[in-house]
């Protein structure tokens, strides 16, 4: 029988739990709406997701908000929230859907009001973006009708937005001037959004009127202010532009990493417009290295993403970038079709520059198929026209010499060939900083390639060496005052034979080219010319040497093959030359190596000469190593100071951080050389007295000698940022770097700064300059020569190779012989110092 009492209790109790629950439904809804019926509160919070580059979020709440308030009948801030919606929308590139979301209008009361400045504002850039220029100068005219004078944050705005109008329109001074004042009132009014984005647009203008050192440091401040922000859109937009600088000026391996960053976090972002311009410039990249498949992926991609939002800015670039990468695979109808449509493009908009672009890619097609007076008068229209880019018109000056040269013009090639490397030159004398010059020169590596090329097979042996000699060492040679900035090619007259007879040595400099490679090998009685293989196939014996020689193995023992071949290629053509120039009786024979890209990582004295048995060429010869022949001419010959030379001797320093651990046998290096100088003309700095401050503050130009024992670091993305790893100076976190862009700034007389880190001599070559790392950096600030590694060095035998390196120089040696000597002493002993990896990653480089 059922206990119906039972029954109705616990029917009561699930009454009042539904009861409960309902109200706290009830609490929870009305809290809900609470909220949501508090637009201000609203409003605020979706403006700061914007001021932090969130803008999908903004673009999602702001459409629900939008929504909401519509269907309430709330019709201002519908409209506010529409047109918070829109702004994020033009972010992301969706510039028809932000239209779509301003298209209604505003009531009589609100038709003044800085909502309708931010609808019109809003509406200019969509417009811009979408090159409707006529509707988007409409637009610019009706926000500054209606925004009041005194409102800086609306003025900044569409101050903003006509300077992107007047850029797309290809007016880039007016667009420079509108981003400045955009600036200048964004600093007086002390706000930080508004001053990151007119960074950054001072920054794009910059890259499009090809001033890239501008651009970095536009783009560097930008990013700064993204940090302090937490502005993930500003952030990533500061990254794109740094990587699209760095591929300008040559440096596409810190560019392609900057890009590739920007590209993931605008995808993230779901900022389309964005995530397209940095594929965009990740393909340049590819196409530049030749690597035309996949440069190719990212043109379709990038294409396929732009008219995805319409974006004409982004189809134009794709489809002309199409059109350059289908002239080099061969496809001629392709690529016809793409410049022909980037041409209308260009056109319709009325912008001249996009034309040219489109223009060079249908001269190369003219060219490719054979069509030479079409190919000639478009590449001549480019060259001509006054306001074109100069990369663009030196590309075109390129296209017009290699038309002639292949007709046999060969006067008119000549001609050609030196008006393209002036306007290059041109654009390189407008660089100021260091930094940007030093990769500079990688954007005329294929011209200058093909001009000494072309100068060669004229026979025109001595001008072929002087074109390639003064591709060399500009950025140094002008930092040491030994050559004038020039905004012309003028290769100065070279008597190389006199300068190889002034130091009594043979030269031998190498060109490294894309078809074919050359070497000069340079005496007092002439110059020889010798042909080698093209660079790919050196790069590659150089690369597996190079592993070779700090694996576990010795590559003499082993009879390595590449050492063999590397020495059969670059130096048995000249043997005979270098042997004869021998008149220091039973002296080796001295040779001074200018090389060229990856010959800059190699230690020639480890190649094998397998005549009359196998041995490193080091038995044979003294080496050492040069930038350029100019800066041979310069060059001094070391004073024989004993023990009356001065020394600058820092080292053994207190480890900074785990990173960096302690040095065992530092101290014991630096007491051997300290006896080798007086105690009179020592300064000494060791452990926490070992510091970057130490060095700056020492005048550093009293000094004959100076010696560093401390870790390095050689930095590949930034060559001026490696470092010789001291004490700490200060608390700061990076306190103990002595930087080599600081070294720079403190001129030196020494006649040998020696560098026992590890890398001392860089980690990166750069076409032209070389490595470019703390060798460079001392070069640059005066010292005569400098010793700096290829590679790690070892703390065990370091000391003793050192302790004979400044025994000889005590005894009157020069450093490049007391060098030798030392390095000898560990390939003659009988232990494990005997193998290359020990002796051979110290290198002497020459300066002035």
């Amino acid at each position: 029988m059922r206990d119906t009492g039972t029954d109705e209790r616990a029917g009561n109790q699930d009454k009042r739990k539904r009861w409960l629950v309902w109200c706290v439904v009830l609490i929870i809804c009305w809290a809900s709406c609470t909220t949501q019926d508090d637009p201000a509160k609203k409003y605020n919070y979706v403006q700061q997701l914007l001021l932090h580059g969130e803008v999908t979020r903004v673009h999602q709440e702001s459409a629900a908000n939008a929504l909401y308030y519509s269907q309430r009948g709330s019709m201002e801030w519908a409209a506010a929230f529409k047109v918070l919606d829109a702004t994020a929308l033009n972010l992301i590139g969706m510039n028809s859907e932000a239209l779509a979301d301003l298209n209604f209008s505003l009531s009589a009361t609100l038709e003044s009001s800085p909502l309708a400045v931010r609808k019109h504002t809003q509406e200019a850039l969509a417009y811009t973006q979408l090159h409707k220029f006529p509707e988007a100068d409409t637009a610019i005219k009706k926000a500054i009708q209606d925004c009041p004078r005194s409102n800086a944050a609306l003025m900044g705005d569409i101050l903003k937005a006509s300077g992107l109008l007047s850029a797309e329109k290809g007016n880039y001074a007016s667009a420079r001037n509108l981003f400045g004042q955009t600036l200048a009132l964004a600093r007086s009014n002390r706000d930080r959004n508004l001053e990151g984005w007119a960074l950054l647009d001072l920054s794009y203008v910059s890259l499009l009127q090809n001033r890239f050192d501008e651009a970095i440091d536009w783009a560097n401040s930008a990013y700064q202010v993204a940090i302090e922000l937490n502005d993930r859109m500003m952030l990533e937009t500061a990254q794109g532009n740094l990587g699209w600088a760095n591929y300008e000026i040559g440096d596409s391996e810190g560019a392609s990493g900057l890009l590739q960053q920007a590209a993931i976090n605008a995808h993230d972002l779901g900022a389309k417009s964005y995530e397209l311009a940095w594929l965009t410039t990740i393909g340049y990249i590819q196409l530049n290295e030749g690597e035309l498949r996949k440069a190719d992926k990212y043109y379709q991609q990038a294409l396929s993403l732009a008219r995805g939002i319409d974006s004409k800015e982004d189809i134009f670039n794709a489809v002309l970038l199409l059109a350059f990468v289908t002239v080099q695979t061969g496809q001629l109808d392709q690529a016809k079709n793409y410049s022909d449509e980037a041409i209308s493009m260009a056109r319709a908009d009325g912008n001249r520059t996009d034309e040219l672009y489109a223009l060079l890619a249908q001269g190369q097609v003219a060219a490719r198929t054979h069509n030479v007076p079409q190919a000639e008068k478009t590449f001549e229209e480019i060259a001509a026209e006054p306001k074109v880019d100069l990369s663009l018109r030196w590309e075109a000056q390129h296209e017009i010499a290699s038309l002639y040269e292949e007709q046999r013009r060969t006067a008119d090639a000549d001609k050609s060939y030196r008006a393209a490397l002036t306007t290059f030159e041109t654009a390189r004398d407008q660089l100021q900083h260091e930094d940007s010059k030093l990769p500079f020169l990688n954007n005329s590596a294929q011209l200058y390639d093909d001009y000494v090329r072309f100068l060669l097979q004229q026979k025109k042996t001595d001008e072929a060496l002087r074109v390639a000699d003064f591709s060399r060492a500009q950025t140094l040679e002008e930092g040491l005052g030994l050559l004038g900035a020039h905004s012309s090619f003028h290769p100065v007259a070279l008597n190389a034979p006199q300068i190889a007879g002034r130091l009594h040595s043979t030269i031998l400099f190498y060109w490294l080219g894309a078809k074919q490679s050359y070497l000069w090998a340079i005496n007092e009685r002439g110059t020889n010319c010798f042909t080698l293989p093209a660079e790919t196939e050196i790069n590659n014996l150089v690369e597996h040497y190079r592993k070779a020689l700090v694996g576990p193995r010795d590559p003499l023992e082993t009879g390595d093959p590449s050492g063999i071949q590397l020495y059969d290629i670059l130096i048995a053509p000249a043997q005979k030359i270098i042997s004869g120039n021998s008149s220091r009786n039973s002296a080796p024979p001295r040779v001074i190596i200018v090389p060229d890209g990856s010959l800059n990582n190699l230690n020639f004295e480890t190649l094998i000469s397998t005549q009359p048995k196998p041995h490193y060429w080091i038995e044979d010869v003294t080496l050492s190593d040069a930038s350029s022949i100019r800066m041979l001419s310069s060059a001094q010959y070391a004073q024989t100071h004993g023990k009356s030379a001065k020394l600058l001797l820092i080292g053994d320093p207190v480890a900074p951080n785990a990173e960096y651990f302690e040095l065992p046998k530092a101290a014991k290096e630096m007491q051997d050389i300290e006896q080798h100088f007086s105690p009179s003309k020592e300064q000494i700095f060791t452990r926490a007295k070992a510091t970057p401050a130490a060095y700056l503050d020492s005048n550093t130009a009293q000094f004959s000698y100076i010696h560093f024992v401390a870790h390095g670091t050689a930095s590949r993305l930034s060559p001026l940022d490696s470092a010789v790893v001291l004490s700490k100076s200060t608390a700061e976190e990076n306190s103990f770097k002595l930087y080599a862009r600081d070294i720079i700034g403190h001129p030196l007389h020494a006649d040998l700064v020696t560098i026992s880190t590890c890398y001392g001599a860089g980690a990166r070559a750069y076409t032209g300059e070389g490595l470019v790392g703390l060798s460079w950096a001392f070069l640059r600030a005066g010292a005569h020569n400098v010793i700096g590694a290829l590679w790690e060095v070892s703390d065990s035998s370091t000391p003793q190779l050192m302790d004979a390196l400044y025994g000889g120089l005590e005894k009157g040696e020069p450093p490049q012989d007391a060098l030798r000597a030392a390095k000898l002493s560990l390939l003659h002993s009988d232990g494990v110092y005997r193998k290359a990896f020990y002796w051979a990653p110290f290198q002497l480089y020459a300066g002035r």
